[in-house]
């Protein structure tokens, strides 16, 4: 089952960014990858039961249960010891991460207050997008009731676009709401 947001990729975006960049092969067009998004749950150290509700938001959000990452470094002036449980992070692919696409741009960023859309600027060079997101509220999957905490995550939207230009192209395309005048 294809969502008809790859299908729109497929057949209208694909071959206007194909003329667009002028490539002769549809493989040189930029696609989105995958969808990473990173929770970090600082409060784990003081908090066992935060990184459960986190796994919980994230699962809700993104229909894939998160894997917990570990702390690779020790800080003492963080209280972090190496080998510590500090977030969670989940790769989606395919139908999945099309689904999340869409509720990230048609529905959760929309009902961010005072939005006027997203930063042109958050490109690191190679095409791919980091967008940070203040509160999982924003998801309507998530209850404000059933939530012990606003979480804020990152959102990176992996392409395999050669620079930004095209990675921001392909994305403004897919409906990202990028702000005016950037």
């Amino acid at each position: 089952m294809n969502h008809y947001l790859q299908e729109r990729y497929r057949q209208e975006i694909a071959p206007a960014l194909m003329k667009e960049i002028d490539v002769a092969s549809p493989m040189q067009v930029p696609r989105l990858q995958k969808i990473i998004v990173n929770v970090g749950v600082g409060e784990a150290l003081e908090n066992a039961k935060a990184l459960d509700a986190a796994v919980a938001d994230v699962t809700v959000i993104t229909g894939q249960k998160p894997v917990v990452t570990k702390a690779r470094k020790s800080i003492s002036n963080f209280k972090l010891r190496e080998g510590r449980e500090i977030g969670l992070k989940v790769t989606l692919r395919g139908e999945r991460m099309w689904s999340f696409f869409d509720r990230l741009v048609n529905v959760a960023l929309p009902r961010t207050r005072d939005f006027r859309g997203v930063s042109a600027h958050s490109f690191d060079g190679r095409g791919n997008y980091t967008l940070g997101i203040r509160e999982q509220l924003i998801f309507p999957e998530i209850v404000y009731d059933k939530i012990d905490k606003i979480r804020g995550f990152e959102v990176t939207l992996v392409t395999n676009a050669p620079n930004d230009e095209q990675g921001r192209r392909l994305l403004q395309l897919l409906g990202m709401p990028f702000r005016r005048g950037e």
